[in-house]
C-alpha cells in the first residue's frame, strides 16, 4: 500500500461512502472506487463491505487501518517539519473560526494583511466543528473552548464579558425585565449548543425560568441578528452587542463565565513564516475592539 492509496482507504473509513470521501480528497467518485479496486486485488483481500448505509471495514480492513495511520502520521509529520522551515510569508493558510468572530473580526485582520503580505492566501472556513489541525484540516483555529490536545500551541487572545442584550423595539413592545421576575413573559433567543449543557436557561447568570425560548440557534451571527430583529433577548460579548446597536439590560450584571477566544496551531507549522505572520495578525485584531 503506498501513501496515495492508504489516503483515499482512510478516507472511506472517515466518510463511508465514494462521493463523500471523493469530496474530502478533492477527486472524482469514479477514481476512488477504481483506485480501492486496484489496492484491494494488490492485497488479495476485501477491505470494505459494500453495505446500504456505506462502506464498512472487513476483518482484513481492520488489520491494513492501524498501517494506514501510521503512514499518514509519517507523511503529516513530514509535510509539517518541512513547512515548518520555509520564512517565506507566501502560500496558503487554512483558518477555522465560528461566524461571529469572523465577520467581526477576521475579516478586517486578513484585509490588512493582504496589504503588508499580498502572497498569503487565507482560505476561512466558518464552521462550528473543532477541526483536526493534527490532521491538517487547518492550519489556525479560533475556538471558544480550550483544547485539551497536549500537542498543540494554545494562546487566549480575548476574554470578552457577556451581557444579556434587546432590541430597542422588543423593549418598547414588552417592557424591561426584573431580576427578580426570572424574565417572567419574556423571549429569549438561545445559543442551542449552551442549552444543551445547562440544566435551566439563564441570563446574565439571572435565572430564566419562566421566560419562553422564542428561538433557538446554533450560530452566534445569528443570535446577534435575531435579537436585533425583535425576537427576544439574548446573551452575547457586551462589545458585539454594542456594536449592533442594541440595548444592554441590566448593565451592571454579566455572565460569571467571560467569552474566551483561544487560538490553536500546530507546533510545527508556528516557524512557518505564513502561518506565523497570519496567526500575528489574527491574534492582534482580537485584542482590541473591532473598528
Amino acid at each position: 500500500m503506498n501513501w496515495d492509496d492508504a489516503r483515499i482507504f482512510l478516507a472511506l473509513t472517515r466518510q463511508p461512502s465514494l462521493r463523500a470521501a471523493a469530496r474530502s480528497l478533492g477527486i472524482d467518485q469514479a477514481t476512488v472506487g477504481r483506485r480501492l479496486n486496484a489496492l484491494e486485488a494488490e492485497l488479495g483481500a476485501k477491505l470494505f463491505l459494500r453495505a446500504r448505509d456505506g462502506y464498512l471495514l472487513t476483518a482484513a480492513g481492520e488489520a491494513a487501518l492501524g498501517a494506514a495511520r501510521r503512514m499518514e502520521t509519517a507523511a503529516l509529520e513530514l509535510r509539517s517539519k518541512i513547512e515548518g522551515q520555509d520564512e517565506n510569508p507566501t502560500g496558503l493558510v487554512r483558518v477555522t473560526s465560528s461566524d461571529s468572530i469572523a465577520a467581526e473580526y477576521l475579516l478586517p485582520a486578513i484585509a490588512r494583511l493582504q496589504q503588508r503580505w499580498p502572497q498569503i492566501r487565507v482560505d476561512l472556513e466558518v464552521s462550528a466543528e473543532l477541526l483536526n489541525l493534527g490532521r491538517r484540516q487547518a492550519d489556525i483555529a479560533l475556538r471558544n473552548v480550550r483544547p485539551d490536545t497536549p500537542d498543540l500551541v494554545v494562546r487566549r487572545v480575548a476574554a470578552w464579558p457577556v451581557g444579556l442584550f434587546a432590541s430597542a423595539s422588543y423593549l418598547a413592545r414588552c417592557g424591561a425585565p426584573a431580576p427578580e421576575d426570572e424574565l417572567r413573559g419574556h423571549q429569549l433567543v438561545a445559543y442551542g449548543p449552551y442549552l444543551a449543557q445547562a440544566p435551566a436557561p439563564t441570563a446574565a447568570d439571572v435565572p430564566a425560568r419562566h421566560a419562553r425560548i422564542a428561538l433557538a440557534v446554533n450560530s452566534s451571527l445569528l443570535l446577534r441578528k435575531a435579537v436585533a430583529a425583535g425576537i427576544g433577548m439574548g446573551e452575547m460579548p457586551v462589545q458585539m452587542g454594542e456594536r449592533e446597536g442594541l440595548v444592554r439590560v441590566w448593565p451592571g450584571r454579566h455572565r460569571a463565565r467571560a467569552h474566551e477566544v483561544w487560538l490553536v496551531m500546530h507546533p510545527d507549522l508556528q516557524r512557518t513564516a505564513r502561518v506565523r505572520a497570519t496567526a500575528q495578525c489574527l491574534a492582534e485584531a482580537l485584542a482590541e475592539p473591532p473598528g
